[in-house]
């Protein structure tokens, strides 16, 4: 049985911030039900409604299409609710509250509700109203002033960690909300901060600015040599190993893979502050060893000679990668508009809870099989409400998924 299992989501989530989180509680075997607008649904679906990037964010859930700004959509969402445990949003400010399908109102027909709100700057407080995106919020939380060369400017971090780092929090805070839930039998109202949550992730940066008096540095690929970026053979954009030879055991190990024990006892670089001292010296020969060997070949030698190290990977590398193949984290699922898709999984890997990765739903795919297990609504009922424009089923939808 699946973590989850018997745990239902009402999902209003949309592009990462929101859809991380719910597919997150979707791969620990939750129910998860997205509803979507009919005219275009979740816009991170794109022009074509299944954008590879609404692909990756949303497997394992289920797709409804309800239009919750007409009357009818409302009621029948507000006649859904009682069905489930949870409902979490990640719309802009003031979107939920036009809707009138706030908090209150969901409590008044769900008494314990577990209704998760993701925002930019959070539900109160001056910055409260501004509209917020990823990279707006680690701006807003310090990362790009972390990034970057030291003598250059603050720069954007590659990861969305605003969005999918945030969407993790949700998801822990829901879990131990459910768990909280089935011990008192009361729901509760969770609020989560982008701008906050990313600050979670720069702790580390923080804590060399004695309790916030003074900010900390950009430090780019490292100034040590032992722990620094080596371009390897072959001179592609990528190909690089990162060296990281934190303590003493290590550098002597290090001086060892690359046949250069001499510098262990050399005084030029006997302590870290003398290899500092001397830094272009020994980056000159660590990086003479690495371009010797493509970025593959290096790890593998600095790794098995003790020394933490990986050859960079790029993005498309990672599809392929015999080690993360060869551990199943690389899934080939079926997707019905697109066929055979290659995806990343889940990396918690639980013994007792085993969730197999499913491919992104379709707009609507869904709405008649929800809609008749949980309102009892007959075919005939949906074609009306198809009619009228207050949902949209598809043709022909599919039941065994």
């Amino acid at each position: 049985m699946a973590a989850l299992d018997g745990l239902r989501i009402l999902d209003m989530t949309q592009y990462e911030a929101g859809t991380s989180c719910t597919q997150a509680l979707a791969w620990l075997g939750a129910d998860v039900v997205k509803v979507e607008r009919p005219d275009g649904g979740d816009p991170g679906r794109g022009a074509n409604g299944d954008a590879e990037y609404f692909v990756v964010w949303n497997s394992n859930k289920r797709s409804i299409a309800i239009d919750l700004r007409s009357p009818e959509g409302r009621a029948l969402f507000m006649r859904m609710v009682p069905k489930y445990d949870v409902f979490v949003e990640n719309y802009g400010p003031g979107v939920i509250e036009r809707l009138d399908i706030g908090y209150e109102a969901m409590r008044a027909v769900k008494s314990d509700i577990i209704y998760a709100r993701i925002k930019g700057f959070g539900v109160d407080g001056p910055w409260s109203d501004y509209k917020c995106y990823d990279m707006v919020a680690q701006a807003a939380a310090g990362a790009f002033s972390i990034t970057g060369e030291i003598d250059g400017p603050p720069m954007r971090p590659g990861p969305t960690t605003g969005d999918a780092g945030t969407g993790i929090q949700m998801a822990l805070a829901i879990a131990a909300a459910y768990a909280q839930k089935l011990r008192t039998s009361k729901g509760q109202l969770i609020e989560l901060s982008m701008q906050e949550a990313m600050t979670y992730y720069l702790r580390t940066a923080t804590s060399s600015g004695n309790y916030g008096e003074r900010a900390a540095n950009r430090s780019g690929n490292g100034q040590l040599p032992t722990m620094s970026l080596y371009p390897c053979a072959g001179g592609g954009s990528n190909d690089y190993v990162y060296v990281m030879a934190v303590t003493p055991t290590m550098w002597e190990a290090l001086c060892r893979v690359i046949d250069r024990e001499d510098l262990i006892q050399n005084p030029q670089f006997s302590r870290q502050a003398d290899r500092y001292e001397n830094r272009d010296e020994l980056r000159g020969i660590i990086g003479a060893w690495a371009l010797m060997r493509d970025k593959y070949q290096a790890m593998r030698e600095l790794a098995e000679g003790g020394v933490p190290a990986s050859a960079v990977l790029d993005t498309s590398d990672l599809y392929n990668n015999p080690h993360l193949v060869e551990r199943g984290f690389v899934h080939e699922v079926e997707h019905p508009s697109q066929g055979a898709v290659k995806l990343l999984g889940w990396p918690a890997r639980m013994s007792e809870s085993s969730v197999e990765i499913e491919a992104a739903p379709l707009l609507g795919e869904h709405s008649n099989e929800v809609l008749n297990d949980d309102l009892g609504l007959t075919q005939t009922e949906l074609d009306d409400l198809t009619k009228q424009g207050v949902i949209q089923q598809m043709a022909s939808n599919s039941t065994d998924r």
